[in-house]
């Protein structure tokens, strides 16, 4: 596993290690962060403002992030020795990508802490290129310290890649990860019905608070 530790101003990654559990997320030069802000506001014109969770549809996202993080804890060992450890759990249940040139992505889902539900985000990112059809899939982010669930909390729009270290679990996470190599600050598992997505980034994408 190779974890990524960054700052609040720029990228860093931190060397590799053979005992650290998972995939890091690849840093980007200034250009390409440049070009990704760019395309983030582009989509965000499009999708709109933040629409707040009203009555029913805060319930069918809570309904929905239950069996996302169900179905996650049921199959994948890593994400349960986590579970009991972590300060937060924010789960996006769906997630859906598509376009053709202008791609994006865009989904929302829960924070809970202490097995309730304290707030809830919108997850976006947009992509430039070649790129047909469209997937779903969940991501479940797991906050391993006060610091980075603070700094979730604290923050009017917080950029994967950007903060507090992340690392994006991979299938060998679960026979790896023990209580003297789990030094990231959060841990991330990006899945679909079939098991986590390998090659599937969520680099760069943008999460905001929506009020209820």
């Amino acid at each position: 596993m190779s974890p990524v530790h960054t700052s609040q101003r720029e990228d860093r990654v931190a060397p590799a290690g053979a005992s650290r559990p998972g995939r890091h997320l690849r840093p980007g030069v200034s250009r390409r962060r440049w070009c990704r802000s760019s395309l983030l506001l582009v989509a965000a014109a499009m999708i709109g403002p933040p629409k707040p969770a009203r009555g029913a549809s805060a319930v069918e996202l809570d309904a929905k992030a239950d069996h996302a993080l169900k179905n996650l804890l049921a199959s994948n060992e890593g994400a349960r020795s986590l579970a009991g450890q972590a300060k937060g759990v924010l789960i996006f249940p769906s997630i859906i990508k598509g376009g053709f040139v202008l791609g994006g992505a865009y989904g929302e889902g829960a924070l809970r802490v202490a097995g309730k539900t304290t707030s809830y985000y919108r997850s976006i990112a947009a992509s430039y290129g070649l790129q047909i059809g469209a997937q779903s899939f969940s991501y479940v982010l797991f906050f391993m310290t006060d610091g980075a669930l603070e700094y979730l909390k604290k923050s009017e729009g917080w950029e994967i890649g950007v903060g507090p270290s992340l690392v994006v679990a991979d299938e060998g996470f679960g026979k790896k990860a023990s209580t003297t190599t789990l030094q990231a600050e959060i841990y991330a598992f990006i899945f679909a019905q079939e098991g986590l997505m390998a090659g599937l980034g969520i680099e760069g994408s943008k999460i905001t608070r929506i009020e209820p």
